[in-house]
């Protein structure tokens, strides 16, 4: 990487150094030199990806004040992270984080396993369900019902069918947004949505804001346009964004685009408040950059005394600085690849225009299909049916993992997909490797964060319930054990598809 793209200040690396140190050794561990100490500490933060890569470290003698340390130890710290890979420095340009060289992204996640594999493996690669029937079933009879008219027609709608632009502008509206059918565009899929949007507003080389961790799908279509991406940590558990780096990335990097999860976010689960959410949209307004709201986690709200915070572009309901996309992927099914952005009217056209050059529209039946089930009451009912299903898989799948590995450390998000999981020290990347020995797949976090970040998590989706939770954790268990063994066998996962 030629350069930093962002910055860590010292009393905020210390803050998190001295955080981590409150953690307690375990028994018989020697204490390190104070230098390797150091070393290790901010080693961890990038892998942990609380410091984001190609993040510029203070000054040594900066740092070494922070920390109550001499110059001496912070010199020989960096020192040893520049020669494990972990740091480069440039003469006046100072020294910024980095991963080894030679490690490739481990960016894609695990391809879903064909139905005939299920029964000797255990899949826990996608965050997604089956179809909630019999509401599937009736949305494509209803579709099939409403079809013959647009038979007649050429069938080319870039942006979506009229009567489904109205029934999500009517959606948005319900929910405290006044929106016109003129800013919506139907997508194929929110993948399809976040392609238009990069490929319209950060051509090669733009940079764009990212959560760090983030959805690894979005993360490797962001690579692929040739975005920079520039990461910007969560807070630890479920504590979600801190604007005050937001405040500073939104203004130091000045990317083009931000992309944020506000809602159940994939992976860790976190949720929103208010006040982020109006701070969030500031920050961006008096950056220039838009901002990229992805709602696919929406209407997934597991707990029923959860009272939902007003959508981001509640606070920009013209649509000038937010970008909302949805999609029925998650709360519906997968297999029904609808999305939908809503923004601006200028910006939809823009949208649709690019269009021609890409998928031209997306199918027609399945636009029929939601649009007879949000005009009828069954996408409610299906929805429902959703909420039900993942809020058991979440507390079977907790309590199995409380169980079989006591020592992994997770928040539990109130609604989403979700458990974001710290291994207790282990390697995800091993761990993935070792379960698909063990017959369980599981995606490792350097596929959520950006340059290997995260190095020491796991997620887990809530896809499966009872014996077969009970089961997976048993197995997780297992590859654990191999890990700690070191029979866990290299670092480098399988590169693939994460859902």
């Amino acid at each position: 990487m030629a350069q930093w793209t962002s910055a860590v200040g010292p009393a905020q690396l210390a803050r998190q150094l001295q955080a981590q140190q409150q953690r307690p050794a375990g028994p018989g561990v020697r204490k390190p030199p104070a230098y390797r100490a150091l070393a290790d500490g901010i080693r961890l933060l990038v892998l942990e990806g609380r410091v984001p890569v190609a993040a510029r470290l203070p000054a040594e003698r900066e740092l070494a004040l922070a920390l109550t340390v001499s110059r001496t130890t912070v010199a020989a710290a960096y020192e040893a992270l520049r020669a494990e890979g972990f740091l480069e420095s440039r003469r006046g340009a100072g020294s910024w984080t980095a991963v080894p060289a030679g490690n490739p992204l481990p960016a894609r996640g695990l391809e879903p396993l064909p139905p005939e594999a299920l029964g000797s493996m255990i899949d826990l690669g996608c965050a997604a369900l089956p179809a909630p029937e019999p509401w599937l079933t009736r949305g494509v009879q209803g579709a099939l019902e409403e079809l013959p008219p647009y038979a007649h027609t050429h069938g080319d709608y870039p942006a979506g069918l009229p009567a489904l632009r109205q029934m999500l502008a009517d959606r948005y509206t319900a929910r405290g947004i006044p929106t016109m059918p003129e800013q919506i565009m139907v997508t194929t899929g929110a993948m399809g949505a976040m392609d238009a949007i990069c490929h319209l507003f950060a051509g090669r080389g733009e940079r764009i804001a990212v959560e760090s961790p983030s959805y690894a799908n979005i993360l490797q279509l962001m690579r692929e346009a040739g975005a920079r991406l520039v990461p910007v940590a969560m807070s630890e558990g479920l504590g979600g964004w801190d604007l005050s780096r937001w405040r500073q990335v939104l203004r130091d990097a000045a990317p083009r685009l931000a992309y944020v999860v506000a809602d159940f976010h994939n992976p860790t689960g976190a949720l929103a408040d208010e006040d982020q959410r109006r701070q969030l949209v500031d920050a961006a307004r008096s950056a220039g950059t838009v901002l990229v709201v992805d709602e696919t986690m929406t209407e997934l709200r597991l707990d029923d005394d959860l009272e939902m915070p007003r959508p981001v572009c509640a606070f920009d309901p013209a649509g000038s600085t937010v970008l909302t996309v949805g999609s029925a992927s998650k709360a519906f099914w997968a297999g029904m690849r609808i999305g939908w952005v809503r923004a601006a009217p200028d910006v939809v056209r823009s949208l649709v225009a690019a269009r021609a050059y890409a998928d031209l529209g997306t199918p027609v039946l399945e636009q029929l299909g939601v649009n007879w089930l949000m005009g009828t009451g069954g996408w409610e009912e299906a929805v429902k049916l959703r909420r039900d299903q993942a809020r058991e898989n979440r507390d079977a799948l907790v309590a199995a993992v409380r169980r079989e590995l006591p020592e992994w450390e997770f928040s539990v998000p109130q609604g989403g997909l979700t458990l974001w999981v710290r291994t207790g020290g282990l390697s995800g990347s091993r761990l993935a490797e070792a379960g698909e020995r063990v017959g369980v797949r599981v995606p490792s976090g350097p596929r959520f964060g950006v340059d290997g970040a995260f190095e020491g998590y796991v997620r887990l989706p809530f896809t499966v319930s009872g014996a077969v939770a009970d089961e997976a954790a048993a197995r997780l268990a297992a590859a654990a054990r191999l890990v700690e063994s070191g029979a866990g066998g290299g670092t480098e996962p399988p590169r693939s598809f994460v859902a």
